[in-house]
């Protein structure tokens, strides 16, 4: 990377008790790409998006957006007839990819074992 970005920070919508983070589509592998290059990969979020009762990434409800939002433009098909497609709106972050979690209340170094508070 040239040594052009020091630290990502994104936010969440949602966050396992695990440290597993649920975020709008992109952010896993923005993830990835931190971990790869020896980045520090930060989620920034409020206390209460913190989900004690969802154990893990596994358990968060994803939201599905139409697939016709990838498969047409303005209403015109743009792939072969009987094409499927998924189109999640978020994707999950394993915490091992999380190398902090800061909220109001403090940092947790999830990557390193930590867990996130059990709330506000």
């Amino acid at each position: 990377l040239r040594g052009l970005v020091d630290v990502a920070v994104i936010g969440a919508d949602r966050i396992a008790a695990n440290g597993d983070t649920a975020n709008k589509i992109g952010s896993l592998p923005v993830a990835l790409a931190c971990a790869d290059a020896g980045i520090p990969f930060i989620v920034a979020a409020p206390c209460t998006t913190i989900d004690p009762a969802t154990p893990s990434g596994a358990e968060i409800p994803i939201e599905e957006r139409p697939s016709e939002e990838i498969l047409a433009w303005n209403g015109v098909p743009t792939v072969p007839e009987n094409a499927a497609a998924f189109n999640p709106a978020f994707d999950v972050t394993p915490a091992r990819l999380v190398t902090a979690l800061i909220t109001e209340t403090g940092t947790w170094e999830i990557a390193a074992g930590a867990t996130p508070p059990r709330g506000p």
